[in-house]
C-alpha cells in the first residue's frame, strides 16, 4: 500500500526530519572536542617554528656564520633572530658591501622570500632591515647617478625587489583607497567634546588626505622612487615598537646623511642643551658627592653629537656615517618625521637612540630651512622643542631627587623622640 503525501505518518516523519535538521544547523558540533583546537594550535605553532628554523639555517649558510644556528633552538626562533645583535651586524655588513643589492644577490633574495612568508614574526625580521635597505639604496642611487657618466652603474635590483615586496603588500591592504584623516573644527569651543544638539555647527568636518591611493608598481621608476621607499618606511613605523635599537640608530644615521650633516644651522636650538656642564653645575658638584653624581646623570641626558663641528655619537662602529645627501620630497619625509618622533618621545627608548634621533631631526631642520619647506620646518622645529622640554624635565627631576649638599647619609631621616625622664617626689 502506497502512502499518500497527506497521510499523518508522512507529515510526522517529515516534521521529525526537519526538526532534527534545524537542531543540527543550530549546533553543528554537539559534542565539541577540546583537544582538536589545542592540536590545531600546536600544529600552527610547530609549523611557524619549522619555517623560522629553515630561514635561520638558510641565512646562516649565506653569511657563513654557524653561530646563528643557535637561534633556531629557541621556542620562538624568529623573535630570537629579530633581537639578535650579532645577526643584525652580520646582515648589515653583508648588505653594506659595494657588490650587494644586485639582482642575483642571495641575501636580498632571502629577505624577499622571508617577507613573503605568512609568519608575522618572520616579516618583522625583514622590516628591521628596512632603514638599512632604504638608506643604502637611496644613497647609492644618487652616487651612481653622479658617476654614471664615467661608466655603467651597478644594478640595485635586489634592493628594489625587497622594497617592491613591501610596497605591493601595502597596495593589497589599502585596496585602492586613500588614507584619510578628520581635521577638527577649531571654531568649536572644545576639540574633545561633542557640542549639544542646539549648537551643532552646519559646517561639514574637514577631511584631509594623509596618503593618496597607491598604484601597483612592477618596477621602481625614478618618479615613484620616493613614494615606494616612503611606503616601506611607513610599514616599518607601524611595527616600530618591536624593532631593535640598532635598527632605529641606523635609520637616524641615514636620515642625517640624507639631509646633510655639515650645516651649522642645525645647532640653532643648542644654546642651552649642555647646561649640565656649566660652571654653576660644576660648583654644585664640588660641594657634595651626591650632587656630583646627579650632575653626571644629567650630563648623560645631553645630546652627545658635537665633536669638532661634526655630528657624531658614541658607539661601536658609529664614528663614520654611511649614505649621501639625497632629495627629500614630502612623500619620503612624512614617515621619516613619524619615526623620528617615536625615537625621541616614546617611552622605554634608550639614550643612544634619543641622541641619534635628536641629532638627526636637527639635520632635517637645517635642510628644510635651506630648501624652504614650511611643513618640514614646522614638524622638525616642533620635535626639537619637545625634545628639549623632555630633557629639561628629566634634568629637573634628577636635580630635585638629589639630596642637598649638607645632608649626611649617616643622619637619620626622622627626628628621635624626646626622652622622658621620670623623677620621684
Amino acid at each position: 500500500m502506497t502512502t499518500t503525501n497527506g497521510s499523518p505518518s508522512s507529515s510526522s516523519s517529515s516534521a521529525t526530519i526537519s526538526s532534527s535538521s534545524e537542531a543540527n544547523n543550530r549546533n553543528p558540533n554537539p559534542n565539541p572536542n577540546p583537544s582538536s583546537s589545542s592540536s590545531n594550535t600546536m600544529h600552527s605553532w610547530w609549523e611557524s617554528v619549522s619555517k623560522a628554523q629553515a630561514r635561520i639555517h638558510a641565512l646562516s649558510s649565506l653569511l657563513a656564520s654557524p653561530s646563528l644556528i643557535s637561534l633556531a633552538e629557541s621556542d620562538r626562533p624568529a623573535r630570537s633572530l629579530l633581537n639578535s645583535s650579532d645577526a643584525y651586524l652580520a646582515v648589515s655588513a653583508a648588505l653594506s658591501h659595494t657588490s650587494a643589492g644586485s639582482g642575483d644577490d642571495p641575501l636580498c633574495q632571502w629577505l624577499y622570500e622571508t617577507y613573503q612568508s605568512s609568519d608575522p614574526d618572520l616579516r618583522l625580521v625583514v622590516l628591521a632591515f628596512v632603514p638599512l635597505l632604504a638608506g643604502l639604496y637611496l644613497s647609492r642611487v644618487v652616487t651612481f647617478s653622479v658617476s654614471s657618466a664615467s661608466g655603467s652603474a651597478p644594478s640595485l635590483a635586489g634592493f628594489e625587489a625587497v622594497l617592491l615586496a613591501l610596497y605591493g603588500s601595502e597596495v593589497k591592504v589599502r585596496s585602492g583607497k586613500p588614507l584619510l584623516i578628520s581635521i577638527p573644527d577649531l571654531s568649536q569651543p572644545s576639540l574633545y567634546h561633542t557640542p549639544s544638539k542646539g549648537s551643532v555647527s552646519t559646517h561639514k568636518p574637514t577631511i584631509g588626505v594623509l596618503s593618496p591611493p597607491l598604484e601597483p608598481q612592477i618596477a621602481v621608476k625614478s618618479t615613484k622612487r620616493a613614494s615606494i621607499v616612503g611606503i616601506a618606511l611607513d610599514c616599518y613605523y607601524r611595527k616600530i615598537s618591536l624593532m631593535p635599537s640598532c635598527s632605529k640608530i641606523d635609520f637616524c644615521e641615514f636620515v642625517s646623511s640624507w639631509a646633510g650633516q655639515d650645516c651649522p644651522c642645525r645647532h640653532e636650538f643648542d644654546d642651552d642643551i649642555n647646561s649640565s656642564s656649566s660652571p654653576e653645575m660644576r660648583s654644585f658638584g664640588e660641594e657634595g658627592g651626591d650632587i656630583e653624581n646627579a650632575a653626571e646623570g644629567m650630563g648623560g641626558l645631553a645630546i652627545q653629537d658635537r665633536l669638532n663641528g661634526e655630528c657624531k655619537w658614541e658607539g661601536v662602529g658609529r664614528n663614520s656615517r654611511r649614505g649621501s645627501r639625497v632629495p627629500l620630497p614630502w612623500e619620503l619625509l612624512q614617515p621619516v618625521m613619524r619615526i623620528l618622533g617615536h625615537c625621541l618621545l616614546a617611552p622605554l627608548i634608550s639614550e643612544e637612540v634619543k641622541d641619534a634621533a635628536s641629532a638627526s631631526v636637527r639635520c632635517v631642520y637645517a635642510r628644510a630651512s635651506h630648501d624652504i619647506t614650511p611643513q618640514v620646518i614646522l614638524a622638525a622645529r616642533s620635535l626639537i622643542q619637545l625634545d628639549k622640554s623632555t630633557r629639561k624635565t628629566a634634568k629637573d627631576a634628577l636635580m630635585f631627587a638629589a639630596p642637598g649638599p649638607a645632608s649626611n647619609p649617616s643622619t637619620p631621616s626622622k627626628p628621635r623622640r624626646p626622652e622622658v625622664l621620670l623623677a620621684s617626689k
